[in-house]
């Protein structure tokens, strides 16, 4: 049998993802109209064998989380469990801390996946092909000055091993980078357990302070997979198809356009259609199905649309996602945003962004993390509104990241509304 585990961090994590983060767990973030992890839950479901899913994290146990997880057994028939770390360990700490849990009931293997990547999860791709007993990482090609960004893989080309690995290199290693999506066998625990040891004997040698739960603070990356690297023991299975990082929000609606684009294979029903008296669709929309959306509106191509929201006469709406109970009342336009749950946008009203795009030009290109600013001024990225905020008609908002519970005035651009 196998299991599955899903890292889905903490609360301070996810900073990145701020104002969108105040109000929903990063990973519960809607993209392409259901929660982040549900794509995630959705691709384990999917393996045959596939017993348990496990998540691991440091959030507090809160309603919405335990709301989705209840949601996730009955519609995917298998367990789900939500497992609390007292403290952020790192990608090894919490799997080793958790490691009876793992392995109770003798899987023969387990996937790790971080919560915030988007992949079409080869999940029984990286099950074939397996070698005996081997560890396998997901990876994919970037381009040269990318890679750098990423944990770089260095393979034999004939039997896939990992001969070096480096996290975040400063110099160009390999154009193959780590997607964060890994198969374990139990026998990875004798390796985090060796590094535990170490970690614990080193702070012996230290000044004692309490310093006890950081020898449990371990990384997968740096810490097991360069030691692990080029001992016959660890594999990489590269996939052909689309994956991204979601660290910032202007890459949801990125991850957003990867899995509408997927929705035409796996799930059609979920893309909207051009019916009679009904909106202009463009390209591929999720429309849920409380949203109201006068006819004479145009959508896509890349929207997504939540629950209860109210789209009023002659409005545009593109790349964007409209969270739920949000409302944009007539001919206004909206681009390359995120509207914020029960935001209002008035008449007439202008909301755009610059999209932050991989180099369309560049197969191999990933999307850039942008430091929020640059040269002491704002990057221009997507606009975003928090929740319960408040465009008056007839206004221009420029990107811009509007924070929750604002009534704005007048126009603006390039600017913080805090």
């Amino acid at each position: 049998m196998l299991k599955a585990v899903i890292l889905i961090g903490g609360p301070q994590k996810g900073t990145r993802f701020r104002p969108l983060s105040f109000e929903v767990p990063k990973p519960l973030f809607p993209v392409a109209g259901v929660p982040m992890l549900q794509h995630h839950i959705e691709a384990c479901a999917k393996v045959p064998n596939m017993k348990e899913i496990l998540l691991i994290g440091f959030y507090q146990p809160n309603e919405e989380l335990t709301r989705f997880l209840l949601n996730a057994q009955q519609e995917f028939k298998i367990s789900i469990r939500y497992l609390q770390e007292y403290a952020a360990l790192g990608t090894g700490g919490g799997i080793y801390h958790f490691r009876d849990q793992i392995v109770s009931g003798s899987p023969e293997a387990f996937f790790v996946m971080n919560a915030d990547v988007c992949s079409e999860f080869p999940l029984p791709e990286m099950l074939s092909s397996q070698k005996e007993h081997g560890f396998v990482i997901l990876g994919t090609t970037a381009n040269r000055k990318q890679s750098m960004n990423y944990g770089c893989i260095v393979e034999n080309q004939e039997t896939n091993e990992v001969l070096h690995y480096v996290e975040k290199p400063s110099t160009f290693v390999s154009d193959i980078i780590n997607c964060g999506i890994y198969l374990f066998t139990p026998d990875i625990f004798q390796h985090i357990g060796a590094v535990f040891q170490k970690n614990q004997q080193d702070m012996m040698l230290e000044e004692p302070t309490n310093g006890w739960h950081r020898a449990e603070a371990i990384r997968l990356e740096q810490d097991i997979f360069t030691s692990l690297a080029g001992q016959g023991k660890l594999y990489v299975y590269k996939t052909p198809s689309f994956w991204s990082q979601i660290k910032s929000a202007g890459s949801a609606i990125y991850a957003s356009r990867l899995y509408l684009n997927q929705y035409h294979t796996t799930h059609p029903e979920r893309l909207a259609s051009n019916v009679e008296r009904g909106p202009t669709i463009r390209g591929n929309v999720y429309i849920h199905p409380t949203a109201n959306i006068d006819p004479t509106a145009v959508l896509g191509p890349n929207v997504s649309i939540g629950t209860g929201v109210t789209i009023g006469a002659g409005v545009r709406v593109r790349e964007s996602i409209i969270l739920h109970g949000a409302t944009l009342q007539d001919h206004s336009c909206v681009l390359n945003c995120i509207v914020g749950w029960d935001s209002t946008i008035g008449k007439w009203a202008r909301v755009e962004g610059t999209p932050s795009d991989p180099n369309p030009n560049d197969p191999y290109a990933k999307i850039d993390s942008e430091t929020l600013f640059r040269d002491g001024k704002l990057t221009p990225s997507i606009t975003i509104l928090g929740c319960n905020v408040t465009i008056p008609s007839e206004v221009i908002i420029l990107n811009s990241i509007v924070l929750p519970h604002k009534d704005l005035n007048r126009s603006f651009k390039n600017q913080i509304i805090l």
